[in-house]
């Protein structure tokens, strides 16, 4: 497994960054032309590789209008069709979950699905159809990276132990040099991103040489709940990352006043404008409206956001060898209407931020993530079963009459679900909440649980709970 850490330049020459700017802007047009292209249904080249595309370039004269060096748009069409090929991965995501919907004969969807992964959906109307639907055509929109390979670039460490990285410019055997704040040399295939007058590197490490990586797995199996105002609360009722809901409530009152200061500032510069004070106008949008600052104060806040997120994830690795967790992947829409305050907070709820690291710490040290089926977890009672009432962090059980820390129960109940023979992975959730109140139906008149039935276990066996684990 790798992972993607950033080195960013120091003090870098105004000239050299106009030069990788605009470097940056050519290549934008080769990732524009690929898009154009190869990035729908109904391209010329669907179905290519990144190399047969390069050579009819190269036949056809199209490399000549870029005015970039070979190896540089070379380069950026080989990232430009990974980027099609994960575009059509994602479209493929939607149209399984529609299978799953739609075709209930086992038979049926392993057909389909058959079908779908091995691109042969054209001649099946209904795989068509739904592929037309998710899989739209893409528009570039990066305009300011360079991807640089491995073997074309230099380092070089100068008298006062500085790095510097050295890549090819605009001009054949004309490298651009830009001095580094990490003492680590990058390896592997760069990545330059262009922010604010700053060179950003990404580059890629194998996560066995991180010293997170070291760290043993615990034992238990543990449930984990998301929630907002810590990042993530087990089964045994702890919280971890107990500062993320102050970050994130920080974060958005911050915007929503600066954003407010914004609005006003440009009203006033297009009303200058208007009575033809152009000087006043550009004098407001080039001191008060500018993006710099804006975009490192957005980057620190997501860098605070990780770390907490991911701190989080180590702590409950280090008590549990099997995370069960919902499938932070899927979407869902709540009928309830929010204040829009609440909404603007919950924007931020970092779901992808929380999914990557269970992933990611899992593989990493060892340990197995299994993701359930979550639906009712936040509403039924984990002692009886019974679905119950929740108002804030609190969660009250009308049939026991006890009140459970909300979280808490949701935890527990995502850890009884792994074990669950009657809701699946991808179970619909009006059929969960039939299940669940059939379930309590029964123990209110004392009729035996059938779940050891003959259906109840060829139901299990074609439905495994399991759909994600990693165990290393």
């Amino acid at each position: 497994m790798r992972v993607t850490r950033i080195a960013y330049s120091v003090q870098l020459n105004p000239g050299k960054y106009v030069a990788l700017v605009e470097q940056a802007r050519r290549l934008g047009r080769v990732r524009s032309e690929v898009w154009q292209r190869y990035g729908s249904i109904n391209g010329v080249g669907s179905g290519l590789t990144d190399r047969q595309v390069r050579d009819r370039w190269l036949a056809d004269g199209t490399h000549v209008q870029f005015a970039v060096l070979a190896n540089a748009w070379k380069e950026t069409v080989r990232d430009a069709m990974a980027d099609i090929a994960a575009n059509l991965a994602a479209a493929k995501v939607d149209v399984r979950r529609a299978i799953n919907r739609r075709a209930s004969d086992p038979a049926e969807r392993k057909r389909m699905f058959t079908a779908l992964k091995a691109d042969q959906w054209v001649d099946n109307p209904f795989l068509s159809r739904q592929m037309r639907k998710h899989w739209k055509r893409g528009h570039n929109r990066t305009h300011d990276q360079i991807v640089v390979r491995a073997d074309r670039y230099n380092i070089a460490v100068d008298g006062r132990g500085r790095l510097w990285l050295a890549v090819p410019g605009l001009e054949p055997r004309k490298m651009v040099k830009i001095p580094l704040t990490t003492t680590v040399a990058p390896t592997g295939t760069l990545r330059l991103i262009l922010r604010g007058g700053r060179v950003e590197v990404h580059y890629q490490i194998d996560a066995a040489q991180m010293r997170s990586s070291q760290r043993p797995c615990g034992e238990a199996t543990m449930g984990v709940d998301k929630g907002y105002t810590e990042a993530l609360t087990d089964s045994d009722g702890q919280s971890h990352g107990e500062q993320l809901g102050a970050l994130l409530t920080r974060e958005s009152d911050r915007l929503k006043e600066r954003n407010r200061r914004r609005a006003k500032l440009r009203s006033i510069a297009n009303n200058a404008a208007l009575r033809g004070d152009y000087a006043k106008a550009h004098r407001i949008k080039a001191n008060n409206l500018g993006t710099i600052k804006r975009e490192r104060q957005a980057a620190r806040h997501r860098a605070r956001v990780r770390t907490e997120i991911f701190t989080a994830v180590h702590e409950v690795v280090d008590k549990a060898a099997t995370v069960i967790a919902e499938d932070l992947t899927k979407r869902f829409a709540g009928r309830k209407t929010l204040p829009r305050n609440i909404n603007r907070r919950l924007a931020a709820w970092t779901k992808g931020v929380t999914a990557e690291a269970l992933k990611n710490v899992s593989e990493r040290r060892g340990s197995a993530l299994v993701h359930v089926n979550a639906a009712y977890t936040s509403q039924a009672c984990h002692r009886c079963g019974r679905l119950g009432r929740r108002s804030g962090d609190r969660f009250h059980c009308t049939s026991c009459g006890v009140v459970w820390q909300a979280d808490v129960n949701a935890a527990i109940n995502i850890l009884h679900r792994a074990g669950d023979p009657d809701i699946a992975l991808h179970t619909p959730h009006h059929k969960v909440k039939q299940i669940l109140q059939d379930r309590t139906d029964r123990h209110r008149t004392r009729l035996p649980v059938q779940d050891s039935s003959p259906a109840t276990t060829g139901r299990r066996a074609k439905h495994p709970n399991r759909s994600t684990t990693s165990n290393k």
